[in-house]
C-alpha cells in the first residue's frame, strides 16, 4: 500500500493508542521556551524523542562485545538530561514512546539530520508487525570529538509503511525476545 501520512498516524493513535505519549504536530520549543532537537507528528512519520536513560560503552573491564554472550560490564549507566558520547564510541538509549505496530505495518527509523550533520548516527531496527515496546536506539559518535545527545528531545523519525498483504506469522506470533521491552534492552539471544 505504501508510507502513511501525519492523518493515518493519528487515526492509528486514536483507534490502537499506536504511539503513547504522542505528540499531535512538531515541537519546537520545550515548556521553559527554550529551543528543542524537534519532536512529534511530521508529514510522513514520527519523531520519536530519547529517554534520560543511556548505557555507554566503556572499555573498564576490558571485555568483547558479543551478541551471543554479551557482558553487562560493557556499559556504564547514566539517567540524565543529556549524554556525552566518547569519541568513535557508542551508547543505547530508549524512546520516550510506546509503539503498538498494526499487523500490516513494518517502520523504518532513521535519524535526525540535525545529529546526522554532527555525525551521531542513529541506527533503530525495523519495528516489525505486531510489535510492541519502547525503542532501543542505538547512537553512534563517528567524530574524533566528544557528542551531546539531549534527553526528552528527537532522535529519529519512524516511517510506516503498509503491506500489500498480512503477513503469514508476525513478531507476536512468534513472540519475540524484544516483545514488550520496558528499559534500554542489551542484545538477547
Amino acid at each position: 500500500m505504501g508510507v502513511h501520512s501525519d492523518n493515518w498516524i493519528r487515526q492509528m493513535v486514536k483507534k490502537i493508542r499506536m504511539i503513547e505519549p504522542f505528540e499531535e504536530s512538531q515541537v519546537r520549543k520545550k515548556a521553559d521556551g527554550s529551543l528543542a532537537i524537534s519532536f512529534g507528528l511530521s508529514s510522513y512519520g514520527y519523531d520519536l524523542r530519547v529517554s534520560r536513560e543511556f548505557k555507554i560503552f566503556t572499555n573498564v573491564f576490558n571485555t568483547v562485545v558479543d551478541p551471543k554472550a554479551f557482558d553487562s560490564r560493557s556499559f556504564v549507566e547514566i539517567e540524565s538530561d543529556c549524554c556525552i558520547i566518547p569519541p568513535n564510541s557508542f551508547a543505547l538509549a530508549r524512546s520516550v514512546e510506546y509503539f503498538r505496530i498494526p499487523r500490516d505495518v513494518i517502520t523504518i527509523c532513521l535519524g535526525k539530520s540535525t545529529y546526522a550533520r554532527c555525525g551521531i548516527i542513529v541506527n533503530v531496527t525495523p519495528f516489525e508487525p505486531e510489535w510492541e515496546g519502547y525503542a532501543t536506539l542505538e547512537i553512534s559518535n563517528t567524530t574524533p570529538l566528544p557528542a551531546k545527545v539531549y534527553a526528552e528531545e528527537g532522535l529519529a523519525q519512524v516511517i510506516f509503511i503498509q503491506a500489500c498483504e498480512l503477513c503469514s506469522t508476525s513478531y507476536a506470533d512468534r513472540n519475540g525476545k524484544y516483545m514488550r521491552q520496558q528499559g534500554v534492552t542489551v542484545p538477547r539471544l
